[in-house]
């Protein structure tokens, strides 16, 4: 079965849009590549890998496709979409966890802890 092929029946068995799909295929490639190498989301590689398995079937998109010279614009303005469908949430899911961890956790990191020790003393 051909890539694209494959693309068509994932499309059709699932009841999914191909926006959809590469927004789950995005976020699903972050999740499997932290838990296959045992990499928090706040580390850039499993966004890395994200980002080149997009960059990848867009090319295999663009490199394959039988469109005619004029509609050029159009494919490319399809790849943009799909690029920015597949990365938005892997790039927002990095930056919360590189930068508002406690927002996936519920609880503050050790050192980021206030210090409310003047806070008592002065009530009392």
């Amino acid at each position: 079965m051909q890539w694209f092929e494959l693309k068509n029946w994932l499309e059709l068995s699932t009841g999914l849009d191909r926006d959809s799909l590469h927004i789950y295929a995005g976020v699903g490639v972050q999740l499997a590549v932290a838990v296959i190498l045992r990499r928090s989301l706040a580390s850039p590689i499993p966004w890395f890998f994200a980002v080149c398995v997009a960059l990848a079937n867009e090319y295999h998109d663009y490199s394959f496709s039988s469109a005619a010279p004029n509609a050029a614009q159009q494919v490319f303005d399809e790849a943009v979409r799909d690029i920015w469908n597949t990365l938005l949430l892997p790039s927002v899911l990095l930056l919360i966890a590189r930068f508002f961890p406690e927002w996936l956790t519920g609880k503050r990191e050790q050192g980021n802890a206030p210090d409310r020790s003047d806070e008592n003393a002065s009530l009392k």
